[in-house]
């Protein structure tokens, strides 16, 4: 692990983003909240921070990290879900790979709930959209 002891601590904040591609059907079936397993939305969302909480213990040599927050949204476009995780601390060390591992457990959460109706959904496109905090200040991707 790296040492991070002599870091000063400020606020760290990271957004990652990442997307469910799926059949038309698949997605109004979420929408309308009729799948036979429950509210997919909401148990991808309580997954994805759940996920956040446990990075430490999933990714070798990465920091166990106390957040202050973990914000899981959806957004349902016309070819899948779009998922956006924003982690939050103040802290010594970055929150991109708790932000990273949110969006990838949400998507993998709702993968599950729905592979039974559509087993050809894609996960994809998961990338850090924005941190800041530290030595190095803001970052934000260009294209995103």
């Amino acid at each position: 692990m790296v040492d991070v002891s002599g870091k000063a601590v400020t606020t760290r904040i990271a957004l990652a983003e990442g997307f469910v591609a799926m059949r038309p059907e698949t997605l109004a079936l979420i929408e309308r909240g009729g799948h036979a397993k429950g509210d997919v939305l909401a148990t991808a969302r309580i997954a994805g921070i759940l996920a956040a909480k446990r990075c430490a213990e999933l990714i070798p040599l990465c920091h166990p990290l106390q957040l202050a927050r973990v914000q899981v949204d959806f957004a349902l476009e016309p070819a899948g879900v779009r998922i956006r995780a924003e982690c939050k601390l103040d802290g010594k060390t970055g929150v991109e790979m708790e932000a990273l591992t949110a969006v990838s457990v949400a998507a993998l959460t709702l993968f599950d709930m729905c592979k039974a109706v559509d087993p050809g959904m894609e996960i994809g496109a998961i990338r850090v959209l924005r941190k800041d905090g530290g030595k190095t200040g803001p970052w934000v991707r260009g294209d995103g």
